[in-house]
């Protein structure tokens, strides 16, 4: 039995997976719904299709992509589905749930942290990726180690560097720099708003009162993530 949780982390690290496979492996009925599309019309029709299921005897879950674009109001919809059993919630979410979600909707979810892939998690996506197209990545074997590094733990930004390189299909195996070249540079991750854009002002802080004038002039994402 699933109790209803708020999936929180950066992109690309499974939070849609893992609400697919929790639904497949409890016996679930999966439906999506996405805040940035979605509206009070559409929140209806998946409760009333869900109370169906449960006349049924079928749980639905009720997997909500980016649940912290759903305005307050919105958000509080969910609280007598979810306490009734209608659905059991699973909304994954980029931004701190603490700032963005209902103290309510909270109050009735477990939150689970997701953290970025690591290198382990990032070389199996590799080798899933070259079974799947039955042939190796065009790169040696010193291009391949870049790689991941160029995706910043994120797993679907990894996959589509790769689709990009197999669909190149280059002659000769690519080095570091042709990698580079090929595949250009990833644009850091920053929104003025969010939580990214104080995450960068701490690490600049952290840099200033270590009297490291260097790693404050040039901190990257990866840079603060390890300072903080």
């Amino acid at each position: 039995r699933l109790a209803s949780m708020i999936l929180w982390g950066p992109p690309g690290t499974g939070k849609t997976t893992i609400a697919r496979l929790l639904a497949m492996a409890a016996g679930y009925e999966f439906m999506a719904l996405s805040a940035v599309f979605s509206g009070v019309a559409d929140l209806k029709k998946a409760f009333e299709q869900a109370k169906v299921r449960r006349s049924a005897g079928q749980a639905t879950l009720l997997f909500v992509d980016e649940i912290h674009r759903f305005n307050r109001a919105q958000q509080d919809g969910f609280l007598p589905f979810v306490e009734a059993g209608v659905v059991t919630l699973v909304g994954a979410t980029t931004e701190n749930p603490s700032f963005e979600l209902n103290g309510a909707l909270l109050s009735r979810s477990q939150v689970f942290v997701l953290r970025r892939l690591d290198e382990a998690a990032m070389e199996q996506l590799l080798a899933r990726a070259e079974a799947f197209e039955g042939r190796p990545l065009p790169l040696t074997p010193q291009a391949r180690q870049v790689l991941p590094a160029m995706a910043d733990g994120d797993g679907r930004y990894l996959l589509t560097l790769a689709e990009a390189l197999f669909l190149q299909d280059p002659p000769e195996p690519l080095d570091s720099a042709a990698l580079g070249l090929a595949l250009q540079k990833r644009s850091p991750a920053y929104d003025k708003d969010r939580e990214e854009h104080y995450n960068l002002i701490s690490a600049l802080h952290k840099s200033i009162r270590g009297s490291d004038p260097d790693a404050a002039l040039r901190t990257t994402p990866r840079e603060y993530r390890e300072l903080a």
